[in-house]
């Protein structure tokens, strides 16, 4: 896990024992461990839940509301705590079900999106990709983690989430690294189809596409993991080995400080047109 996701996740956390100590105050339980005695667990227990180091389970969380009699409060707080354990989930686990489940699993959050921010430094973002370049990534995806072989289905459902570039009142800005460009995906007909969508797609009214040009003076506009912002609802992380969803306002704006950051040194228009087909050229 990356510094930010950690982060996100400890803040998160964090913010849980601060709730659940502020319900224990509330019900004139002086100390953690006090409470730790009336609910008949070790002595640290209830300190390390406060201080977010140990995220307290269903159970922890109603034997907690219990013993300070706020039992109205457990729905909610179950509820929070399941959402912290889902920030940080294990690829193998998401794709359990198959590839084409992940990939409709996220429509619902497409279809209630209107701002989409995007950046990407390891592939061309998924709305951007034609067949091709998805078979080829979602292959490499199965045979790494030993996923469900379901690729077909799994790029048809990717395609059909793509007519959102085309729905009305959406906004979309994508930022991609130049080297996402260059490395070669597939073989070399299905990366110059690809390069060809970006010029296509670019063209729309609703996309801005930035490219990162190599060597280009970053500043504080370091590369970074690749990430997605869903309005200011949510952003996904992908990690090496687990996605990351961030829920928590100053994890949000922290990945739009970022976001901005990058498109500071992006190219777009003709500059970028420019290094697509530079791109383009270097296959043949």
């Amino acid at each position: 896990m990356t510094a930010s996701s950690s982060s996100a996740v400890q803040e998160a956390r964090k913010t849980l024992g601060k709730r659940l100590r502020e319900i224990r105050q509330a019900a004139g339980i002086e100390t953690a461990r006090a409470l730790a005695v009336r609910a008949g667990w070790h002595e640290s227990k209830s300190s390390r839940i406060e201080n977010g180091v140990t995220l307290p389970s269903d159970a922890d969380i109603r034997v907690w509301a219990e013993v300070c009699g706020a039992e109205d409060q457990i729905s909610e707080l179950i509820s929070t705590a399941r959402g912290i354990e889902e920030m940080y989930v294990d690829w193998r686990r998401l794709e359990r079900a198959g590839l084409r489940h992940v990939q409709e699993s996220v429509l619902p959050l497409y279809e209630r999106t209107h701002r989409f921010r995007f950046y990407q430094s390891w592939v061309v973002p998924g709305l951007l990709q034609t067949p091709g370049y998805t078979g080829a990534v979602l292959a490499t995806v199965a045979s790494l983690r030993e996923a469900p072989g379901d690729v077909g289905d799994a790029v048809a459902a990717r395609m059909a989430r793509q007519h959102i570039l085309h729905s009305a009142g959406r906004r979309f800005a994508f930022l991609v690294e130049e080297w996402v460009l260059r490395t070669v995906i597939g073989n070399g007909e299905i990366m110059a189809a690809q390069l060809g969508r970006l010029i296509t797609v670019a063209s729309l009214p609703s996309v801005s596409l930035g490219l990162i040009p190599m060597g280009a003076p970053r500043g504080r506009a370091w590369s970074t993991e690749s990430f997605s912002i869903f309005d200011d609802e949510l952003v996904g992380v992908e990690l090496v080995s687990a996605h990351l969803n961030v829920r928590q306002p100053a994890g949000i704006s922290e990945y739009a400080r970022t976001f901005a950051e990058l498109a500071g040194v992006a190219v777009y228009g003709t500059q970028a047109r420019n290094l697509i087909t530079s791109a383009i050229n270097a296959l043949e």
